[in-house]
């Protein structure tokens, strides 16, 4: 059969019962403890030992990377409602041990002289009470000589109240305290001994007999002859099993405490047994914020009120000066962005009013008309020069005009296309420029050069002289190589090369 169904007074009640152990819970002080750097193994254990301690307002299981700086933790410590850190570190002379009180600080610095591991403790005991049911519940903190008026002891004692929560003696349930935390005070050696133990409460007034009957642990009654020994008498009973109790710890119990005999209105005895770790503490100094603020109290360095005023002024100062800086900077960044905006409203009127005053505003700008290139007005002067001199228009596959150029791209540069070599067209009825009378030269003329003749005979022409009639034939109808032509007395080329005419012009 399954689980009855519950009633909605039933599910009310567990409703309201957890909303409250949330808000119960949140309202609670937490705990982060880790350590700084290279510690070593044992410190680590330590570590986690304190952890225990703490317990169950503490982050059991935080993993702590190398890169972590304390900034991170402060941010991480704000949503998850930590209020203290509990952080170790190794130097090379010492252990220490910080207490940082979230969010503002103080900062408490102590240094560990001693220091002892749960397993250390529970090896040194004949039989220890440890299990985790007592872990459930925080542990009851007890201070010992913290009632004098020096300011330092003061804090701490506020600090370590305020690490667990604080506790209704009126209406506290027994039954949660499993746990004492000592930690007491030796003003002669500013020492500081910190103390777990676990708490049993053993009822008191009856013999030791009936007590392990209440136990269920019965004993050896082989030699006796009626039961009525066993309560009367102490027998078969080890040396171990020896109370120590009086009136130091023997005390009547206001309600019911969890075990046999332990009635209430009845007398019983509160046992310790210590079960670590344990540390014996130095303070050393107490900072203002978090490590990073003053020094209110120092062990070692003592400072007279002169200085300590003569510093509080520097630093003073120093903050005022950093403040003056950051209005002058933001001043600045102000001002600029206000002539950046100036600049830009200023830009625009002269834009809006310049389309205004060209009329139509989406017009495109005609541009600059394009000059003429430089390869045209070449084209155009060895034309005129050759009217000049020849008397003649010139051919039109001499001087090639512009309709025949080659296209050229918007930004000057002409397509590149692969060049073909082409023979250059006789045409019989070209005439030839008229040569000069010889010896009659003009000064600064250059000679003309037969093309056939580059420093010597060229190969396969020879060097004998043509016939009479057959000269000025061969003068006109004769093709010049490529790339060659007759210069005139300004050195300008009157027959262009034939690879420039257009393509397929004959």
């Amino acid at each position: 059969m399954g689980r009855p169904s519950k009633s909605k007074n039933q599910k009310k009640e567990r409703a309201a019962a957890l909303q409250h152990a949330q808000q119960e819970f949140g309202t609670v002080p937490h705990s982060f403890v880790f350590p700084r750097g290279r510690v070593g193994k044992s410190v680590r254990q330590l570590v986690t030992d304190v952890r225990k301690v703490m317990e169950p307002y503490t982050a059991r299981a935080l993993k702590v990377r190398k890169n972590n700086s304390l900034k991170d933790f402060v941010a991480v410590a704000g949503p998850l409602g930590v209020t203290h850190f509990l952080v170790f570190s190794k130097s090379t002379s010492s252990i220490n041990f910080k207490l940082f009180r979230l969010p503002g600080g103080p900062t408490l610095t102590f240094k560990v002289m001693q220091y002892s591991l749960i397993k250390d403790v529970v090896s040194s005991l004949k039989r220890h009470r440890m299990h985790e049911q007592q872990f459930t519940h925080h542990p009851l903190l007890v201070l010992s000589n913290f009632g004098l008026q020096q300011i330092h002891i003061k804090l701490m004692a506020s600090m370590f109240q305020n690490m667990f929560p604080s506790i209704n003696v009126h209406r506290v349930n027994l039954n949660s305290i499993k746990r004492c935390l000592l930690i007491t005070y030796n003003a002669e050696t500013q020492l500081l001994d910190f103390r777990h133990y676990s708490v049993k409460v053993v009822p008191v007034g009856v013999s030791k007999g009936l007590k392990r009957l209440l136990q269920e642990k019965f004993p050896n009654m082989s030699r006796l002859e009626d039961i009525s020994e066993l309560l009367v008498k102490d027998i078969n009973l080890s040396e171990s099993e020896a109370e120590q109790d009086g009136t130091h710890n023997i005390l009547e119990l206001p309600q019911a405490y969890a075990g046999r005999g332990n009635m209430k209105a009845q007398q019983s005895a509160v046992r310790l047994t210590e079960i670590g770790p344990r540390m014996t503490l130095q303070l050393i100094k107490v900072e203002e914020g978090l490590a990073q603020g003053n020094v209110l109290y120092h062990s070692f360095i003592h400072k007279m009120e002169a200085e300590v005023k003569e510093i509080l002024a520097r630093k003073e100062a120093k903050l005022r000066l950093k403040a003056e800086r950051r209005q002058k900077q933001e001043a600045d960044v102000e001002r600029k962005r206000w002539q950046r905006e100036a600049h830009r409203e200023k830009s625009l009127a002269g834009i809006r009013r310049k389309r205004q005053q060209d009329g139509d505003s989406d017009a495109e700008d005609p541009g600059v008309p394009e000059q003429p290139d430089a390869a045209e007005q070449s084209d155009e002067d060895d034309a005129e020069y050759y009217r000049e001199e020849v008397g003649e228009e010139p051919d039109k596959d001499l001087f090639p005009d512009r309709t025949n150029k080659r296209k050229r791209s918007s930004s000057g540069a002409a397509p590149l296309r692969k060049r073909r070599r082409h023979n250059r067209p006789e045409h019989p009825t070209t005439p030839s420029p008229r040569p000069p009378a010889p010896g009659k030269r003009r000064k600064g003329d250059a000679a003309p050069r037969d093309p056939r003749h580059r420093g010597g005979a060229r190969k396969g022409v020879t060097s004998r002289k043509a016939p009479r009639g057959t000269e000025h034939q061969a003068r006109e109808g004769a093709s010049r190589p490529k790339g060659r032509g007759k210069l005139l007395a300004k050195g300008k080329m009157i027959f262009r090369r034939p690879g420039r005419a257009k393509k397929g012009k004959r």
